[in-house]
Order: structure tokens, then C-alpha cells, then sequence
């Protein structure tokens, strides 16, 4: 995957995810705030972050998001 693909994938992932928030406004409460969002996706490999100074909210993406608990 190129470097514009994965851009290109992630601003998709991002309208998507909004959209499910619009149509599920309850999953804001698993957001905790100032939390960095990271997308899981099946055909991208899953890099861990440095964790310790971020706070990160992951979502599983398939059909609609689940929150993953870290």
C-alpha cells in the first residue's frame, strides 16, 4: 500500500467513523478525553505506539466500529 493509499484509506475510515457516531452519539462515552483515535483494520498491520505518554482509543474496523479496550 502506498503512502497516498493509506492516506486516502484513513480519511475514509475517519468520515465513517463520524457518520457511526452521528447515527450512535452513545459511543462518544468510550472516547477518553484527549484521546488519540487508531483505526484497526484487517489488511493493515497493527503497530504498537508508544502508549505510556498517549492516550489512545482503537476501533475495530468492520461493518460498524467496536470499541477495543486497551
Amino acid at each position: 500500500m502506498t503512502k497516498k493509499e493509506y492516506v486516502e484509506r484513513n480519511i475514509g475510515v475517519t468520515f465513517d467513523f463520524v457518520r457511526h457516531m452521528i447515527d450512535h452519539p452513545e459511543l462518544v462515552d468510550t472516547i477518553p478525553d484527549g484521546a488519540e483515535l487508531d483505526f484497526i483494520d484487517k489488511n493493515i498491520p497493527f503497530k504498537e505506539k508508544d502508549q505510556k505518554r498517549k492516550r489512545i482509543a482503537r476501533y475495530k474496523v468492520q461493518h460498524s466500529f467496536e470499541p477495543i479496550k486497551a
